[in-house]
């Protein structure tokens, strides 16, 4: 499994979301991975998984299922993410 952050950064939510995943990982040693919706590779993966809201995190799947899904600036609790993780 994986846990992937989808965002934009300087935007206005950019600083929180940089925060919060620095946080998330500093308190469960657990890693999440980043990804800009304005790369090419970014670009797909938000198409194959109808992203369009930033910042969106995804738990995903070995084989790519979706597995929980959080959008918008209401973060998950760390507990809710770090299952996942």
């Amino acid at each position: 499994m994986r846990v992937v952050c989808v965002w934009r950064d300087e935007e206005d939510y950019s600083r929180m979301v940089d925060e919060w995943i620095t946080e998330f990982e500093r308190r469960t040693g657990k890693e999440i991975e980043s990804i800009s919706p304005d790369g090419r590779a970014g670009e797909e993966f938000c198409r194959s998984y109808d992203i369009v809201e930033y910042p969106t995190i995804m738990a995903l799947g070995d084989d790519g299922a979706v597995l929980a899904f959080w959008k918008g600036r209401m973060f998950p609790t760390f507990d809710e993410v770090s299952y996942w993780a």
